[in-house]
């Protein structure tokens, strides 16, 4: 993008997204650059994806849906791909050209790859002052670990989050990529907050955003209790670590029910209409909320009792008259059934695919979700349109 470059008229068309006229180019991998490209992708962008020969790893990860792989067809609606060796001369200048008229550049390659390849965020706005150049790393650039490869998992251990996950007996793994979409979720942010602020001065900025700041965020109330107290939480399974009554209790039928008591009225509602007993709200080892989390075991003991003489029906229909915050523990069929889901259908190479619907409603997303691209599907056409 030259520095004279105007910036990219606004389009009247509310069926074409907020971001129409834009144009993002993403040396992106796996989850965390992909997450954030595909929701700008949905709102309007021209998204071009630029794959390595053998593609994006995240291709290859898996054929569940219907020969596709769940987690590139989620992640990359909408892009154009473009094959590229950026190792390679020709590949490289190209790449340059398009980041000439790029308005957005993402990439989250292995630390210093990009740089290696001649593609650093710095220098790049140094060339072009109206880019937005955002990096996403394992754990950023500077510090003691910014060398290290960074996955997932590997985030979801390093800041802790594995230690309060799961059941008393171990650690457990969050059962999806958090820390990869919290990452790609901060990154979309920010990119979005640096193109207003671009409207108003006219000049990009560089931004890094890395996976361990990311869930280290997340992680900040379990952090504080630790610095302030001496004592993490602890891991208690399906119950909340600070407040009481919160969490699943079994029922006749043997399928549990969440219950979730927020406040004084809650809970006395829960006591009178729920459980039937509206004793117990008055009983001094749970009249507080902090009385509650104290006498946690007995008070569990008392709900699981009361509820565990009814039937999953009868249980929710009691909370539901009280108006007591509940859910079933449902496994992932449940929510393929769910009334609530909200499904969509995407294209694919291999035919069409239902996906869940983007989260925002009402925030003129354009006509639907874009097309999911074969490997170098775009590659001559962009060869063509970007030629020196």
């Amino acid at each position: 993008m030259s520095p004279d470059r105007p910036p990219p008229a606004a389009t009247s068309d509310p069926a074409a997204g907020p971001l129409a006229g834009l144009l993002v180019v993403a040396l992106e991998q796996a989850v965390a650059a992909p997450f954030c490209t595909s929701r700008l992708a949905d709102a309007g962008a021209r998204v071009i994806k630029i794959e390595r020969p053998e593609g994006d790893f995240a291709r290859h990860y898996d054929r569940a849906a219907a020969g596709e792989s769940t987690h590139f067809i989620w992640l990359n609606r909408g892009k154009e791909s473009l094959v590229l060796d950026i190792k390679a001369p020709e590949d490289a200048a190209l790449l340059a050209r398009l980041i000439d008229r790029a308005d957005v550049f993402i990439q989250n390659l292995a630390p210093g790859a990009a740089a290696r390849a001649g593609f650093g965020s710095a220098d790049l706005l140094a060339r072009h002052p109206r880019l937005i150049a955002c990096d996403i790393s394992g754990y950023g650039a500077s510090g003691p670990s910014r060398d290290m490869k960074a996955y997932d998992l590997l985030i979801q251990c390093e800041t802790g989050l594995a230690s309060i996950t799961g059941r008393p007996e171990g650690p457990g793994r969050v059962g999806v990529s958090v820390v990869d979409i919290a990452a790609g979720m901060y990154a979309h942010a920010a990119i979005l907050e640096a193109l207003i602020a671009r409207g108003i001065s006219g000049r990009g900025r560089v931004l890094q955003v890395s996976l361990f700041d990311a869930m280290a965020d997340w992680m900040t109330v379990p952090l504080l209790f630790e610095m302030h107290t001496g004592q993490g939480p602890q891991r208690l399974g399906l119950m909340h670590p600070s407040i009481a009554p919160y969490g699943a209790f079994p029922t006749r039928d043997g399928r549990p029910v969440v219950i979730a008591i927020q406040n004084e009225r809650e809970w006395q509602a829960l006591c009178a209409t729920a459980l039937g007993r509206p004793e117990i709200a008055t009983d001094p080892r749970f009249d507080s909320g902090v009385k509650r989390v104290a006498n946690r075991s007995a008070l569990d003991g008392l709900v699981a009792e009361i509820l565990g003489a009814l039937s999953h029906a009868e249980a929710v229909a009691r909370l539901a008259a009280a108006n007591i915050a509940y859910a079933s523990v449902n496994e992932v069929a449940d929510l393929a059934r769910h009334p609530h889901l909200r499904l969509t259908s995407v294209v694919t190479p291999s035919g069409p695919r239902q996906l869940v619907a983007p989260p925002p409603i009402g925030l003129g997303l354009g006509a639907g979700l874009g097309a999911v691209p074969a490997l170098g599907q775009h590659s001559d056409a962009i060869r063509r349109e970007f030629a020196p």
